[in-house]
């Protein structure tokens, strides 16, 4: 008698999630797990601006999935989605095609670009391992060539960051902590380096509490911050960026590094794969299931679940993927021994804080506001909890920050 197949793709917070929660409690004859991923290893995203700006190694944001899976319980393949076929119930892989019998979507984002010119040309972006280590790189050759120049041109030294939301707030956060140090190591005047910060919203971190956005602008303003607020940026070049100052005026700001952090979408697969949805996140059911679909369970940054107070979906993280993950296999569960009764979704909020750099940070945490190391220190405490979810103190001890003092 052939098993039940669940197949999960993505190996990010909410794939991994699940697949951890699966092996945990389906035993091995009563179902075939496969996670498919298109690297093997899971990367941190929320550090992934630390490996950006330089302030953590690109080996401390990932760890092996295999190290996490259970090799008896969970087949993993390495390989790239390119569609699903969900009324065949089939995926197509780029080396070959999988059937299923339970289907978890989990493919994370892609980077959005509004259709703005020139940004998929001329901008770097932080949206996975890879592009982080081009971006330091990147900032590091910059500084390291100034001085061999013959005609020093500043704007090698100038960044642009576009977007004032958590990545974009983050990233500034770890790179005004990192720029006193090469400045240091390449005798460069640190007068010399501008750090601009672009945003079309009329806002720094849309959606915050007030307040602490004000700290949050004053922290990052006082260590060279220059922040562009309500300024679309209208063509990305090589030159840098051309921003819309209203009444039909523009200026152009000069720089050699433009990150772009201003937003993100869904995976493009759901667009391709005819699902029902918008910038490719699809309203799932109660149960995190694709409208019309008993089989398929979208979660992570590919779905959107409604907050019924605000009327709009939760932002995708990594805190409401993970509780996803958890409620999907516990669904799964259910199915396979034939309880149709499914659990609802319902996303406890535990709090939210932006990291400044390594010892500085603004939180909402169990209802209360917290700004400065007591943020900082929660920070680290959320981070080593979502490595904790996935491999246990184990994990927490080989990647975890433990340097909470």
């Amino acid at each position: 008698m052939n098993k039940p197949k669940i197949v999960v793709l993505g190996g990010g917070y909410g794939g991994l999630q699940t697949v951890v929660k699966l092996q945990k409690s389906i035993r091995e004859n009563d179902a075939e797990i496969i996670l498919v991923n298109n690297h093997p290893y899971h990367y941190e995203t929320t550090w992934l601006h630390e490996a950006a700006a330089g302030t953590l190694q690109p080996d401390r944001v990932r760890y092996s999935i295999e190290d996490i899976i259970h090799p008896r319980k969970v087949q993993f393949i390495q390989d790239t989605v390119e569609k699903i076929i969900p009324e065949e119930k089939k995926v197509q892989l780029g080396s070959k095609e999988l059937s299923y019998d339970y289907l978890v979507v989990a493919l994370g984002a892609e980077v959005e670009t509004f259709g703005i010119q020139g940004l998929k040309e001329h901008a770097l972006t932080i949206s996975n391992l890879n592009s982080a280590r081009k971006i330091n790189e990147h900032i590091e050759k910059e500084f390291s060539t100034y001085q061999a120049e013959k005609e020093k041109v500043d704007e090698r030294l100038s960044i642009v960051v576009g977007g004032a939301g958590f990545t974009g707030i983050e990233f500034l956060g770890e790179l005004v902590n990192r720029i006193p140090k090469l400045c240091a190591d390449h005798q460069i005047d640190p007068q010399k380096v501008k750090i601009y910060c672009v945003e079309a919203a009329p806002t720094v971190l849309p959606g915050f509490d007030p307040e602490l956005v004000e700290y949050a602008k004053k922290v990052l303003e006082k260590k060279g911050v220059e922040f562009y607020i309500g300024t679309p940026i209208k063509e990305c070049t090589k030159e840098g960026v051309l921003v819309d100052k209203g009444n039909g005026e523009t200026e152009l700001i000069q720089a050699n590094t433009v990150v772009w952090a201003a937003g993100v979408r869904g995976n493009s697969v759901i667009e391709k794969s005819g699902f029902e949805n918008v910038r490719a996140r699809v309203a799932v059911d109660p149960h995190l299931r694709a409208p019309g679909y008993q089989d398929v369970f979208i979660i992570g940054d590919c779905s959107a679940v409604m907050n019924k107070e605000t009327n709009r979906p939760y932002p995708p993280t990594a805190q409401i993927a993970m509780q996803q993950g958890k409620l999907v296999a516990k669904n799964i569960k259910n199915l396979l021994q034939g309880n149709n009764d499914l659990e609802t979704f319902v996303f406890d909020n535990k709090g939210t804080v932006c990291s400044l750099g390594e010892d500085d940070a603004i939180g909402v945490v169990f209802g209360k506001k917290i700004t400065g190391f007591k943020a900082s220190f929660m920070k680290k405490v959320i981070d080593n909890r979502s490595l904790f979810l996935i491999g246990g103190v184990g994990l927490v001890l080989k990647k975890g920050k433990l340097k909470m003092f």
